[in-house]
């Protein structure tokens, strides 16, 4: 029976502690639905690069973020002739499919734990990563033969997961635990994070472990109403030190009773700087009352305003000259429209005369 062990130490309270105060803000802030969809999306094309960057994939997230606007397009092929990309058939591929796993996960609007934190869902989640990268006998089914785990940047072997014919009884065994009643008690963080790594651990599949582990504990995190809007990524925070993500994993290994609290320390870690992050990006946006009743009424900005909006969060005053430098392929006309429209929904005001005149939020 799959028992992990694990302390609750100091560090994991502060950070969970962390965590739970910029999810309180989160989750309660007054943010228009188009200011929401900026924040998802951009969490969604991070996800995506850095989740296939850790293992090596070489696209940049420029070229991600292209892959993930083409949402018709499930063929590296078909989308680098309409790109024009030059990269690797395989590289475009990986992060094709690494785009319809969260996809996959962000259309499950309601997500239901018992229902979706099952074998069936895992498996789903590893057909999507590796399609066409794998022979298709593969896709979605237990491996029957020995794995080894490569480091991304040296190719050297970190570890050896166990054998293919202790998989089906290891896999048993986790989903045992997964729905056990006594698992219910232990916070969303720490049985997503103890999630992640015994799929990585098990590495169940021929291919794609990594990804299928974290995308199935941002999954189990979502239906323990822990979405935190989807506005967050952790990829970019494992990407950022690959072999302190490596050796976080590692460390229960070496651990003479496979203890996961460095582990779990780690992960809460990751999960508060991100958290952080975007709290403080929507303090920004909501950091003086008027400004918060604007938005909660549904004020309707286009993308240009937004990108304004944001420039006025970063400095108390700027002038048509820093909206242009921010904006080079729009018109003066324009830029001077855009904030014009913003005086008159409230959020910004004007001072000054003619060469004069900055802007600033509204207090």
């Amino acid at each position: 029976m799959f028992d992990p062990q694990f302390s609750i130490s100091s560090n994991i309270l502060t950070y969970i502690s962390r965590i739970e105060s910029a999810k309180a803000l989160i989750d309660h802030a007054a943010l228009v639905p188009s200011w929401e969809a900026k924040f998802r999306d951009d969490a969604f094309t991070r996800t995506v690069h850095y989740g296939t960057k850790i293992e090596g994939n070489d696209l940049t997230r420029e070229q991600a973020q292209q892959v993930v606007r083409l949402q018709d397009y499930v063929d590296s092929e078909e989308v680098a002739k309409r790109t024009g990309m030059l990269a690797r058939e395989r590289d475009i591929q990986e992060v094709i499919n690494y785009r319809n796993v969260i996809d996959w996960i962000d259309k499950q609007t309601t997500p239901k734990y018992s229902e979706l934190i099952t074998e069936k869902t895992l498996k789903t989640l590893h057909r999507l990563t590796v399609f066409k990268l794998i022979e298709e006998g593969y896709a979605g089914r237990y491996r029957d033969k020995q794995v080894v785990v490569r480091s991304a940047t040296s190719s050297g072997v970190v570890f050896r997961p166990p054998v293919a014919v202790e998989i089906p009884y290891l896999m048993t065994d986790f989903f045992t635990w997964v729905h056990a009643p006594t698992t219910q008690a232990v916070h969303p963080l720490l049985r997503a994070a103890i999630t992640h790594y015994q799929l990585v651990y098990i590495h169940p599949f021929i291919e794609g472990n990594g990804r299928t582990a974290r995308a199935f504990a941002s999954l189990m995190l979502y239906t323990l109403s822990y979405d935190f809007k989807r506005f967050f990524s952790l990829e970019q925070y494992f990407d950022s030190d690959v072999d302190a993500y490596y050796q976080a994993l590692l460390s229960v290994q070496q651990h003479a009773e496979r203890n996961l609290t460095y582990w779990l320390e780690y992960f809460c870690y990751g999960v508060a700087i991100e958290l952080e992050k975007i709290r403080e990006q929507v303090q920004k946006l909501s950091r003086d009352l008027k400004l918060r009743k604007q938005l909660g009424r549904q004020v309707a900005l286009s993308e240009r305003q937004i990108i304004l909006l944001e420039l006025f969060q970063q400095q108390d005053l700027i002038s048509s000259d820093d909206a242009q430098k921010l904006l080079p392929q729009v018109s003066v006309d324009t830029v001077l429209r855009d904030l014009k429209d913003l005086m008159t929904k409230g959020l910004i005001k004007k001072q000054g005369v003619t060469k004069g005149v900055t802007y600033s939020l509204l207090e």
